[in-house]
């Protein structure tokens, strides 16, 4: 009985040294693996807030940070839009974390910076097309979370009721 305690406690003991190297992540990279763009997490956090100040969150219902859409963000840049597009995101991302234009400001100044980035025609087209990107996906990613889909929309299972009494107009 001895043999087979001793058996199993190394499979056991195997099995862990082969998961170790994937529970120590690169604390300087994002948390989500991506193919084509390189984040670090200090743009991730970055993004993370962009993604907080364009759906915050309330007592009663999560923002975009507590729904993981900054990564939802990610993923979508990473695998549905152009080499161009990704590259674009990339530089912006890097400048806006680089010169702390985003991370420096306050929760209205905030606000006013996006819409005034979204707005302004002067603004460098990088950032802009950089903040319509994250706009779009951080909007998609709420529109199609758990939480709008389950507590936000009423769910009806395809194709619905039925009214057999629906009054119908002569056209």
């Amino acid at each position: 009985m001895k043999r087979r305690a001793a058996i199993k406690n190394m499979m056991i003991f195997a099995g862990g040294i082969y998961l170790l190297p994937s529970c120590s992540g690169d604390p300087g990279k994002a948390s989500v693996e991506l193919a084509h763009i390189t984040i670090s997490a200090q743009q991730e956090a970055l993004l993370a807030a962009i993604a907080e100040t364009l759906i915050p969150g309330t007592k009663d219902a999560p923002g975009a940070k507590d729904l993981n859409l900054h990564l939802f963000t990610l993923k979508m840049v990473d695998d549905c839009h152009s080499a161009d597009d990704q590259q674009k995101f990339v530089s912006s991302l890097r400048v806006m974390d680089k010169e702390g234009l985003f991370t420096r400001l306050d929760g209205a100044k905030r606000e006013k910076f996006i819409t005034d980035l979204l707005e302004d025609t002067n603004a460098p087209e990088e950032l802009r097309e950089f903040m319509k990107i994250t706009k779009q996906r951080v909007i998609q990613g709420f529109k199609n979370s758990k939480y709008a889909m389950t507590d936000l929309k009423q769910y009806e299972l395809v194709p619905g009721r039925y009214n057999g009494y629906y009054p119908v107009e002569n056209v």
